[in-house]
């Protein structure tokens, strides 16, 4: 049986009238093309717009955020250090799964996850609404989402430049060093990813291949140069909150 089975036809936003529509027979089965469908926890929609996931994880995020509200104001015992603790292990995780996916969206997308950062830490402050985000991020040492995301995609390239990503992953990457052409340009000697031409833009650009150059190559080379990817992951994030914050002060944790 074929009962957790679908199928999806994946076409830009202009082309989703064409999408045929019509079920088909594949063995004793009948299945229908749906408009998205779920892997590995990350839904992808049939124009590859992602609103589905970032639908879907909003809402998750919100539901946990309103729970916490509750335990917070029925159990004022709840010290601000333990109630950070849950918020980040019980939303942000939530929010930055997959979140590598959602790198060249547009901003207005983007925005509804950034609700979700703003509202998790009003209520790690008891903060209004009316009150400015900016100090409240700075000081609990989080990045915003377009940041987050860039964040989550540089570890992903460290890690295919390492040979600790799977190999699928890091056979889309080229350095500029191993291109023929380019190999007598003072560029050939850095660490800098060959980014492809894409056709399309509002797709092609958020290839894995052409998203992760452009993330990775902005990057100091002593930061893409360190040896272990702990030490990467702290300097990456502390060269993110400044580039989200300007020189304010991060601690790393």
């Amino acid at each position: 049986m074929l009962t957790k089975q679908e199928i999806i036809w994946c076409m830009s936003s202009r082309r989703q009238h064409q999408i045929p529509t019509a079920s088909f027979v594949i063995g004793a089965d009948v299945i229908t093309p749906v408009s998205s469908v779920r892997d590995l926890g990350i839904y992808l929609d049939s124009d590859l717009s992602m609103r589905t996931h970032i639908s879907k994880t909003v809402s998750a995020c919100f539901t946990v955020l309103r729970q916490l509200r509750s335990i917070h104001r029925i159990h004022r015992s709840v010290t601000r250090p333990f109630l950070q603790s849950l918020v980040a292990s019980l939303v942000l995780k939530r929010l930055d799964y997959g979140i590598s996916t959602l790198a060249g969206l547009p901003v207005r997308q983007l925005n509804r996850l950034q609700s979700v950062v703003n509202s998790a830490a009003r209520l790690v402050y008891s903060a209004r609404r009316s009150e400015h985000m900016s100090p409240l991020l700075r000081e609990l040492h989080w990045l915003r989402v377009p940041e987050r995301i860039d964040f989550h995609l540089a570890v992903l390239v460290y890690r295919c430049m390492n040979g600790t990503a799977p190999r699928y992953l890091g056979s889309e990457l080229q350095r500029v060093a191993d291109i023929e052409s380019r190999r007598r340009l003072r560029s050939a000697s850095s660490p800098l990813l060959h980014v492809p031409r894409s056709l399309h833009k509002t797709i092609g650009d958020r290839a894995f291949p052409v998203a992760a150059a452009k993330v990775w190559n902005p990057l100091p080379p002593a930061i893409t140069s360190l040896p272990s990817l702990e030490a990467f992951k702290r300097a990456l994030k502390a060269e993110l909150f400044r580039r989200s914050y300007g020189n304010a002060h991060y601690w790393q944790q």
